[in-house]
């Protein structure tokens, strides 16, 4: 049998190489610099946290439809301007989809699949669906909620209905770059993988999380980000699995060589290129901090950027959250072949969901606007700069 990461290797040199499974980014973006010494130009990608729609946020959908459907791009009308104006936009899928009717919230989640309509019409290109709440109904669920992000054209990471697609790695295109999406989570809530699909669903692990991360790379992809569903649930810090997993894939090198050989023996060495270009984190419900960790950046948690009114472990409503951000880099061209694409800005945009009016505010808009906002605005701030980020140039975006 082939091993795991030839085998993604395959897959991804295929999609590659038909086109399968890239994207078109949405529009020129003004401003960029000319075209690099290989022809590229710099993107920007955004990321969000995690949709986690309760109860409430089920009946609120249904009230903005009419009452007769579930619309959920009010909700996230907000933040439309920052996500439709990226190159590349990701956000993370939580919840498994429902069918017919059968919507539920906490604590075994299903969502209406207009969700991914909606995620689709704000400008998201891509989500990652790996959460401890996958397998929330079985297989079936996972089918359902990939089924509809098929339907909607928002690309996927994490979960998969069949052994080939979880082989495939997911590619998305920002410009002329080649953007790799691999997505993990820490466990399924206790439940198991289904009978003869232990592939349903990616479970964190170092060895496995490198492997993919370097096939992709040795496949050709130019950037490659991995989105982990992990940490403390509540807690501001990251814990020390974050920590020490994000020092250990950040300092990984992919040790391959790649180039056309030209006359010479080899092409150009890449050994010292990372395996991963940026890791982006969930699950928490609250903001964490961005740090840049062996040269990449990390977000140990992004926060809930959709959720009903959440209970910490007291049992105390705490609104912390209902906090969130939405990080967004800007990536470079290398400056010189087989060298890794550059971040050359790093921001962060603080969120909020007012759960009251069942509503994603960005927070410096609504602050700029006079909303009197500055008070969770700040407090996410200094939360994401508790690991002195703004020293490698971390700075907050509108």
């Amino acid at each position: 049998m082939i091993a795991r990461s030839r085998q993604v290797a395959l897959a991804l040199t295929a999609v590659l190489a038909a086109g399968a499974a890239c994207q078109a980014h949405k529009h020129e973006t003004p401003g960029h610099p000319a075209p690099s010494a290989t022809g590229s130009r710099s993107f920007t990608l955004v990321a969000s946290g995690d949709v986690l729609p309760h109860s409430s946020i089920i009946d609120r959908a249904r009230y903005d439809g009419g009452g007769t459907g579930y619309d959920f791009r009010p909700m996230l009308s907000g933040i439309e301007p920052v996500v439709s104006r990226a190159d590349l936009a990701l956000c993370h899928m939580e919840t498994v989809y429902g069918a017919n009717g059968d919507y539920t919230g906490y604590p075994l989640f299903k969502s209406p699949p207009e969700v991914a309509r909606a995620l689709a019409a704000t400008g998201y290109d891509g989500c990652s669906t790996a959460s401890n709440h996958s397998l929330d109904d079985g297989a079936d669920g996972i089918r359902r909620t990939l089924d509809a992000l098929d339907r909607a054209g928002v690309q996927h990471a994490g979960s998969a209905r069949t052994e080939g697609e979880a082989r495939t790695v997911t590619v998305l295109r920002a410009g002329s770059a080649r953007v790799a999406h691999l997505a993990y989570t820490y466990d399924t809530n206790g439940f198991p993988l289904p009978p003869g699909q232990p592939w349903a669903v990616n479970l964190m692990d170092e060895n496995r999380i490198l492997a993919d991360a370097r096939a992709a790379r040795k496949a050709g992809a130019d950037v490659v980000v991995v989105s982990l569903h992990w940490g403390t649930e509540w807690q501001d810090t990251p814990d020390e699995q974050q920590l020490a997993l994000a020092r250990d894939l950040t300092g990984a090198r992919t040790g391959a060589r790649t180039g056309a050989r030209t006359g010479a023996r080899t092409g150009a060495r890449t050994g010292d290129r990372p395996a991963i270009d940026l890791i982006l984190g969930t699950h928490a419900h609250v903001p964490q901090a961005y740090e840049k960790v062996n040269g990449t950046w990390v977000i140990y948690g992004m926060g809930d950027q959709i959720a009903g009114e959440m209970f910490n472990h007291q049992g105390v409503q705490d609104p912390r959250g209902n906090e969130s951000t939405l990080g967004r880099f800007t990536f470079a061209p290398p400056l010189r072949a087989g060298e890794r694409w550059r971040v050359t800005k790093a921001e962060f945009v603080p969120q909020w969901f007012d759960v009251d009016a069942g509503r994603v505010v960005n927070l410096n808009e609504a602050l700029a606007a006079g909303a009197d906002v500055r008070a969770v605005r700040d407090r996410i701030r200094e939360v994401v700069l508790s690991r002195d980020a703004a020293k490698d140039g971390l700075t907050m975006g509108r």
